[in-house]
């Protein structure tokens, strides 16, 4: 009996150790980090590193659609974390600077880095000598969706994608095409290219691949604003890939996110082969993008019309804009503590997985300590 009571108490006391072990691992869990989840999000040892800080209520935002599918995918990590709501209506760059200089927004997203007069404007809601800063946060390539019948592989180089967006090539059988294309069955049909119909900063980043890698085929200024003759305009990236996968014939071009069964081109940039649109790709081409910005503002200068083996020149990167100094006292906290979770590597991590492209190491890096200097 007494031999009984020894083995079930050294039982017991097994069982309370092996619990002990279990509990310490669980509070160290923040430390590890987790592993991607089923749903392309994070465990729950991930989501628990995020720093809400103080972060309470309610945020809006608008701007780049561009970035649309990464902010909802971060925007449901944080909020899970910190109960925090965010409201980010992605009504295109043009619309988010607006709202944001108008004081109606907490923080933008924006495709293009600010001009002038928009910091300028800035400076009547960033209170106490503050004004809109540029921080680069998302990158990726801008895809040339098509949907041509029969064609599964489709190559272009920046001279006939300006000729074909100028209304100067107007079917899908024209000889620049063909040349591009030798073994490609190309039907006489005609060409449908779509634009935005918005102010958009995708525009403005491919109009200046445009200028950049065909200067004589594209002469337009360029800007948010789209400039060229014929063709047909659609909202936001979402309505332009949607008028390109329901018409046979069409052409647009939209971020990688929304290229989902839709067949993209192929550019020809004068490397030894023509590059696609993808993540990798991008990153190369944003790796060689230089600092243009001064003080706390991040603005980048790409490379558009770069010839390195395997870099997609067609990118854009999308800037989270908000006051360097004179942010609004309730929304602080959590427009901090948000920016703070999407420039994390966590946050960064989660980019590739929507067919983003993260920002490079040596940018993102200023873009944290930026952050923390916000007031």
């Amino acid at each position: 009996m007494k031999l009984q009571r020894k083995n079930r108490r050294a039982l017991a006391l097994g069982v309370l150790a092996v619990s002990g072990a279990l509990a310490l691992t669980a509070c160290g869990s923040d430390d590890t980090g987790g592993k991607s989840g089923s749903d392309g999000g994070s465990t729950a040892a991930s989501k628990s590193s995020v720093k809400c800080d103080g972060a309470k209520g309610q945020l809006l935002a608008d701007g780049s659609s561009a970035q649309k599918n990464a902010i909802d995918a971060w925007v449901k990590q944080f909020s899970q974390a910190c109960g925090v709501q965010i409201n980010y209506k992605g009504g295109g760059s043009g619309a988010g600077v607006t709202a944001f200089t108008q004081g109606q927004v907490a923080f933008a997203g924006s495709d293009s880095a600010l001009k002038p007069a928009e910091v300028t404007a800035s400076q009547k809601v960033c209170t106490g000598g503050g004004q809109g800063i540029d921080l680069p946060m998302v990158g990726g390539p801008i895809a040339i969706g098509y949907n041509v019948s029969g064609v599964d592989n489709l190559v272009l180089d920046a001279p006939t994608l300006a000729k074909i967006f100028d209304d100067k090539i107007k079917t899908w059988d024209d000889p620049a095409i063909k040349k591009l294309n030798p073994n490609a069955k190309l039907p006489s049909l005609k060409i449908q290219a779509f634009h935005r119909s918005d102010e958009s900063g995708t525009t403005d980043n491919f109009t200046k691949y445009l200028k950049a890698a065909a200067p004589s085929d594209w002469t337009y200024s360029g800007g948010k604003a789209w400039q060229a003759k014929g063709g047909q305009a659609a909202p936001q990236s979402s309505g332009v890939a949607q008028q390109v996968k329901q018409t046979n014939g069409a052409i647009g071009y939209f971020e990688l996110s929304y290229a989902k069964d839709v067949s993209t081109v192929a550019l020809a940039t004068g490397a030894a082969a023509p590059v696609k649109a993808t993540v990798e790709n991008a990153t190369k081409a944003i790796a060689d993008a230089k600092v243009a910005g001064t003080g706390k503002d991040l603005a980048l200068k790409l490379n558009y019309n770069t010839k390195a083996e395997g870099a997609y020149p067609m990118v854009l990167v999308t800037y989270e804009i908000a006051c360097d100094k004179g942010n609004k006292a309730d929304t602080l906290p959590a427009t901090k503590a948000f920016l703070r979770y999407i420039a994390s590597q966590d946050g960064q991590n989660l980019l590739s997985q929507h067919d983003y492209a993260p920002i490079p190491d040596a940018i993102i890096g200023q873009v944290r300590t930026t952050i923390e200097g916000l007031s």
